[in-house]
């Protein structure tokens, strides 16, 4: 396993490809110079060591220098042991509402960034808990299994989108079955389910029938409303600019509401609470207390541990490189001009 220290770093990698295009100008440069001072053959014989391969050598070297001093400075670091470590937590797993109503901008920026943060700040806020990821409109799909890997669950989370999913409307039944199969452990005995849903439903099957299953299962589900009761127009949008809003079949422009009843009645039958998601810190807040009030179920969790510094290496082998560029001359080598593996012939 790899850990990078300063990533930031690698921005300067920038300055290489500058380096070559500089370095072909000037060569460029070179050559037109000396043909107004005299003609190659003239020149050859002015310089008859003169090596044009050993300055695109030098070139190379520097630039190997160069790259290898960036990748020290990242400084990488390599876990050189796997250890399985005790932990304690709730298997939690977030359905997160990807359908065209999730666009509506009634909340800042528009829904679905509003519930992606509400869902990063609660993952930011747990310390040993499993969780999972379900993206779902017109039907469910697994983002993310069970993981202790929260930083792989933000990825997963930041990349979610309205167009992931090519079935639109909004079947939260389908999500709640879904989440139904991520609780691999048997032994755990506090599973919860949070959806986050501006509580459009056009569910074909009843969703309090998947509710029940999920509950005989031992999931609690909380619903986190994410939108305004008055609603708000869906922007279609192109390259980040509004080209029009979406409208029905009778050309009427649709106006999307947060159905807060739906997702009250899905929290309650599923044992769970609903939650407004307007105000993030708030909502954030009162799910960390509903967590740290349930038992905690003790599992194994498997991590590389003893992350050693590799930047020395880099260091050492881009020290090495600016070192043969410095003494590597630019005239030709006595073995090498033997061998004419360049085909460098002296003229007579």
């Amino acid at each position: 396993m790899i850990q990078l220290d300063e990533k930031a770093y690698f921005y300067l990698l920038a300055i290489i490809p500058v380096m070559v295009v500089a370095f072909f100008f000037l060569q460029v440069w070179k050559k037109r110079t000396q043909r107004q001072f005299a003609e190659v053959g003239l020149l050859r014989k002015l310089a008859p060591n003169r090596s044009s391969f050993k300055s695109a050598l030098k070139l190379i070297f520097l630039l190997l220098g160069l790259s290898f001093l960036i990748l020290g400075l990242v400084n990488p670091k390599i876990g050189t042991k796997l250890e399985t470590v005790k932990r304690e937590g709730v298997d939690i797993v977030f359905a997160v509402d990807v359908s065209k109503s999730m666009l509506a901008e009634d909340i800042a920026p528009n829904r679905l960034e509003k519930s992606k943060r509400l869902v990063s700040e609660i993952i930011n806020q747990l310390a040993s808990d499993r969780i999972g990821i379900i993206a779902y409109a017109g039907q469910a799909y697994p983002q993310l299994p069970i993981t202790t890997d929260y930083g792989a669950a933000k990825m997963f989370l930041q990349s979610m989108n309205t167009n992931m999913l090519s079935s639109q409307g909004t079947a939260i039944n389908a999500a709640i079955d879904l989440a139904s199969t991520y609780y691999n452990d048997a032994e755990q005995t506090n599973r919860v389910l949070f959806i986050v849903s501006d509580g459009e439903d056009h569910s074909e099957r009843s969703t309090i029938e998947a509710v029940d299953n999920a509950i005989q299962n031992g999931i609690r589900i909380f619903t986190i409303g994410v939108g305004k009761p008055k609603g708000a127009p869906i922007p279609l949008k192109r390259n980040g600019i509004v080209e029009g809003l979406k409208k029905d079949n009778q050309g009427e422009v649709v106006i999307t509401k947060l159905n807060e009843a739906v997702l009250s009645e899905i929290a309650q039958e599923g044992n769970g609470e609903y939650i407004d998601g307007s105000n993030t810190e708030n909502a954030v807040e009162y799910i960390k207390e509903q967590l740290n009030q349930m038992d905690k179920k003790e599992f194994e969790a498997k991590q590389f541990a003893e992350y050693k510094d590799q930047f020395q290496w880099f260091l050492g082998i881009g020290l090495l490189f600016l070192f043969l560029d410095v003494f590597l001359l630019d005239r030709k080598t006595k073995w090498l001009k033997k061998l004419n593996l360049f085909n460098e012939h002296d003229d007579a």
